[in-house]
Parts: C-alpha cells; sequence; structure tokens
C-alpha cells in the first residue's frame, strides 16, 4: 500500500539551487493520492471536537472542504484582500520578501465556536499565524491545525506554540 509521500514530487533547485520544492498537485491527479492525503487530515481530528473548518486559498480549500463535507461541518474561506464580498476582517502578515493581506468575512466565525484549520503545507507560518489572529478576534477557538505536509526545517511550527498541530508528511528540510 503506498503512503501519501510516495504521490509527492520533489523538484530539485526549485525555485533556487540547493531548494526541494514538494509539488501537492501530484496527491491531487491521483485518486489514491488524494484519498490518502484527506483521510490522513480525518484521521488526527478524529478526537477533536469542532463546529467550522477554516482553509486559506487556495489548497486550504482543496483540503478543507472535503474535511467539512465528510464531518458535516462548515466552511470557512480566507482570501487575499479584496476577493470577499460582504464585510470582512483582515490582517496583514510576512512573507520571505514583503507582506501580504488576507480576510475573513466579520460573520464567518460566532463567538465560541471550536474551529479547526487546513492546509497543504506549513513552511514559515506567517499565513496560519495570520488566520489564528482573525479567528480569535472574532472570538472562535482554535483547537487544531492540520497540514498535509510540513517543511520542519522553516520552523513553522514555532509561531504556532500554544496549539495542537499535525501533519500527514513532515520532511526535515526547507
Amino acid at each position: 500500500m503506498k503512503r501519501v509521500e510516495d504521490y509527492v514530487r520533489s523538484i530539485p533547485d526549485f525555485p533556487e539551487p540547493g531548494i526541494i520544492f514538494r509539488d501537492v498537485t501530484t496527491i491531487l491527479q491521483d485518486p489514491d493520492g488524494l484519498h490518502l492525503a484527506v483521510d490522513g487530515i480525518l484521521d488526527s481530528l478524529k478526537d477533536v471536537e469542532y463546529d467550522m473548518v477554516v482553509g486559506p486559498e487556495s489548497r486550504g480549500f482543496i483540503f478543507g472542504v472535503p474535511v467539512a463535507y465528510a464531518m458535516h461541518k462548515g466552511f470557512v474561506p480566507v482570501r487575499k484582500k479584496g476577493k470577499l464580498p460582504c464585510e470582512t476582517i483582515s490582517m496583514e502578515y510576512d512573507l520571505e520578501y514583503g507582506s501580504a493581506v488576507i480576510e475573513m468575512h466579520k460573520d464567518s466565525i460566532k463567538p465560541g465556536q471550536k474551529v479547526v484549520i487546513v492546509d497543504d503545507l506549513i513552511a514559515t507560518g506567517g499565513t496560519i499565524e495570520a488566520i489564528i489572529k482573525m479567528i480569535e478576534q472574532l472570538g472562535g477557538e482554535v483547537v487544531k491545525i492540520c497540514f498535509v505536509m510540513e517543511l520542519a526545517g522553516l520552523k513553522g511550527r514555532e509561531k504556532l506554540k500554544g496549539y495542537e498541530v499535525s501533519s500527514v508528511i513532515t520532511y526535515d528540510g526547507k
């Protein structure tokens, strides 16, 4: 039986020499790979009580929606600034070269709701840290954060201290 990591394409020296790019699209292209990835996230949530799944665009949508659907939970999209139609809250966060702003609808999380965040990859943790701040600003409680892949060498978990974090696959490097 194959494992999720068997479906990941590794591309050496991209985007720069010495980096191995872990391509999630090859998981998505194979029905077995996609099943294993989503089932891996669902397994990590089997003892977690939660009301809502939150995912950032675009790959957080890809993995978060099947989790929400399977568990009969709602899904909240987090988008880049200016993409959501109703009143939003926003958070700026740092990128490697500059910054970005993400938003979610102001009425998407109710006070007291327990929230799971799902995304494809944790690298430096900046995007998820910004999402946590927005959820908590709206009165929600982040009870778990789930990733398909983790690049442990980038130390993203350090930004998420105090939160339960799981990854289906962990790579030691960057």
